[in-house]
């Protein structure tokens, strides 16, 4: 009888430890979502630091949000302006044009584009036929664009191949920037 009592009182000893076993596994396995939802939700032990140069745009709009209707299958480096394409305007052009070169064998990854809801003048279109051959052009709808935009100036922005905007630079951008912040993209990401 001794025999038949020892087998049972060892599975009874078992039992706690077998359950403590299943809540630390189950506290291994649900714990980080736990505590990544509660870190999302409270905004606690958020990073301060970023590691993007300009202004992310992280609220979904898109290109047609800001009165641009048109899309790339590739990421684009778009400039755009409401007025007409003066000086600051023209260095962006030739900005996205020297980033999307910088970008080396992921060139092919990205394009470069120009939206302005005024027309350009003509010894400007007659330079970017020439010198720009693949330099895509959009009409922009000002008001729209204006509603968006707090600010009036030419801006360069950084274009998913959804349509999606990614991140925004002024007229005063450092390219070298904006080319870190893409490259950081395209090594991220899958599409385009």
């Amino acid at each position: 009888m001794a025999a038949a009592t020892s087998p049972l009182g060892a599975s009874d000893a078992r039992r706690p430890r077998g359950r403590l076993q299943l809540l630390l596994i189950l506290l291994v396995v649900l714990g980080p979502m736990i505590l990544a939802t509660c870190m999302y939700k409270l905004k606690f032990w958020v990073p301060e630091g970023r590691s993007y140069h300009g202004v992310m745009i992280g609220n979904g709009e898109s290109l047609a949000d800001i009165g641009v209707a048109a899309q790339d299958e590739r990421w684009q480096l778009l400039v755009s302006t409401p007025q007409a394409c003066a000086e600051d305007c023209r260095q962006l052009v030739y900005l996205a044009r020297q980033i999307q070169i910088g970008l080396g064998r992921d060139a092919s990854r990205a394009s470069h584009a120009l939206a302005v809801a005024q027309p350009l003048a003509a010894d400007y279109q007659v330079l970017l036929e020439r010198e720009y051959p693949q330099l895509q052009r959009y009409p922009l709808d000002a008001s729209r664009y204006l509603q968006k935009v707090d600010e009036a100036g030419p801006q360069l922005w950084i274009v998913d191949p959804h349509g999606n905007l990614v991140l925004r630079y002024d007229a005063k951008v450092n390219g070298k920037q904006v080319l870190d912040d893409l490259r950081h993209l395209l090594k991220l990401s899958n599409i385009g």
